[in-house]
């Protein structure tokens, strides 16, 4: 790729966090290796139908952050399920160092991808199976681009805490979790941030 489209990136990412939330140099520089990454590998393994400078920025970084900008403070243990480019977990590990980030991803390509992709960052692992293989706890679940219904299984035994980007499709109200007011995101009219907490032990 290109310098001039890593500064694109990197012009656009800061011009839509403006008045939202500030990222560092170092963190800048992360994300555009890892945008640049997604570009290359996206050639020859289906990463992302999303394409435009724009729309990556917005629906995949800037979605992502917001997220990871909203979950408590603190070294919070993450499982990102269904990663796929690593969104939205990669750029929350990014922005939040303390925690750490399991980024859960079913596909073999794309968990190629994400290893190769997490190189360098020590607070995150790639777990390579079905999310409901899975028998460790976490303190929040993140996802995007994922149903309720595929999710409901992993979320009722594995967390209490859970935090979707969604689009207009509001939680189903017997999932067990009691779910906040949906965060209208700033970038899309009919895109949102919903999180739940389990209305019941785990």
């Amino acid at each position: 790729m290109s310098t001039s489209a890593s500064a694109v990136f990197r012009d656009l990412l800061c011009d839509h966090l403006r008045g939202v939330l500030e990222l560092k140099d170092a963190q800048i520089r992360a994300l555009a290796a890892h945008y640049e990454l997604v570009m290359k590998w996206n050639r020859v393994v289906n990463l992302t139908a999303v394409t435009k400078p724009v729309e990556v920025v917005e629906r995949h970084y800037c979605e992502s952050l917001f997220a990871g900008a909203h979950l408590p403070t603190g070294g919070l243990s993450i499982a990102d399920i269904g990663s796929g480019a690593g969104f939205p977990g990669l750029p929350i590990a990014i922005l939040r160092p303390e925690c750490r980030v399991a980024l859960v991803e079913s596909h073999q390509r794309k968990a190629v991808f994400l290893k190769e992709a997490t190189r360098g960052l020590p607070n995150v692992r790639v777990l390579a199976v079905r999310a409901e293989s899975l028998s460790e706890e976490f303190d929040w679940v993140v996802s995007r681009a994922v149903s309720y219904e595929d999710l409901a299984a992993f979320l009722a035994n594995r967390t209490r805490n859970v935090a979707l980007l969604t689009g207009a499709e509001e939680p189903p109200a017997d999932a067990g979790f009691e779910w906040a007011i949906g965060v209208k995101l700033p970038w899309a009219k009919q895109r949102f941030l919903r999180i739940g907490h389990a209305s019941r032990g785990i």
